[in-house]
C-alpha cells in the first residue's frame, strides 16, 4: 500500500468521526472516562470504549473485506481494497448509530438497552477491522479462516454472541436463539 492510501483511509476515518459528531453520539463514555477494554457486555460502558468483547468481530470484518477483496479486485491495488474495506466499515458505524439499527439492536438481538456507539469506540472498531484487514492480508487465506472459527467460537462461548449471530438475528431474528443469549 502506498501513502496515498493510508492518507485517504484517514480521511475516511476522519469523516466518519464528523459524521458521527454531527448526529450528536458522545465523543467518548458518558462516564468521562477512556478504558482500553471494558468486559461487562450488557453495562453501559459496552461499546464505549476502545475494545471490549466485539473487538473479534471487527477483526473477523476485515477478514472478509480482505478476502473479498482478493475475489472481486484481484486485478486491482491492495491499497484500494483497504481504502473501500475502511469506507464501508466507516458506512456501518454510522449505519449502527442510527436510531433505526439501534432499536433494531434492542428488539432482535442481544444488546439489551444499547444505546449506540461512542464516537472513540466507533473508530476502534474501524481500526480493529483494519487489524483485521492487514492480519488476512499477510498470513492467507486457511490461517484466517482458522483464526476466523477461533474467534467465533470463542465469544459465542464467552458471551453468547459473535458475528455470525449478531447479523442472523439483525436480518431474521429467532426467539429461541434471543432467549438462550439473554442468559436463559
Amino acid at each position: 500500500m502506498t501513502r496515498i492510501h493510508w492518507i485517504i483511509a484517514a480521511a475516511i476515518v476522519a469523516a466518519a468521526a464528523i459524521i458521527l459528531t454531527l448526529m450528536g453520539r458522545n465523543p467518548i463514555c458518558e462516564c468521562g472516562e477512556i478504558r482500553l477494554w471494558v468486559g461487562e457486555v450488557h453495562g453501559p460502558d459496552n461499546s464505549q470504549h476502545l475494545a471490549d468483547w466485539y473487538v473479534p468481530s471487527h477483526i473477523v470484518h476485515g477478514f472478509i473485506f480482505c478476502g473479498l477483496g482478493w475475489w472481486l479486485l484481484r486485478e486491482k491495488s491492495v491499497g484500494l481494497w483497504f481504502c473501500l474495506a475502511v469506507a464501508i466499515e466507516a458506512g456501518w458505524e454510522i449505519l449502527e448509530n442510527s436510531p433505526m439499527i439501534i432499536d433494531r439492536y434492542r428488539e432482535a438481538t442481544a444488546a439489551f438497552g444499547y444505546t449506540g456507539d461512542s464516537i472513540l469506540n466507533s473508530l476502534a472498531d474501524i481500526g480493529w477491522m483494519a487489524l483485521g484487514f492487514l492480519i488476512a492480508r499477510r498470513i492467507g487465506l486457511w490461517p484466517t479462516v482458522a483464526i476466523a472459527v477461533v474467534l467465533e467460537l470463542f465469544t459465542l462461548w464467552m458471551i453468547r454472541d459473535n458475528l455470525t449471530l449478531n447479523v442472523l438475528m439483525l436480518v431474521w431474528p429467532i426467539d429461541a436463539v434471543r432467549v438462550w443469549q439473554g442468559g436463559a
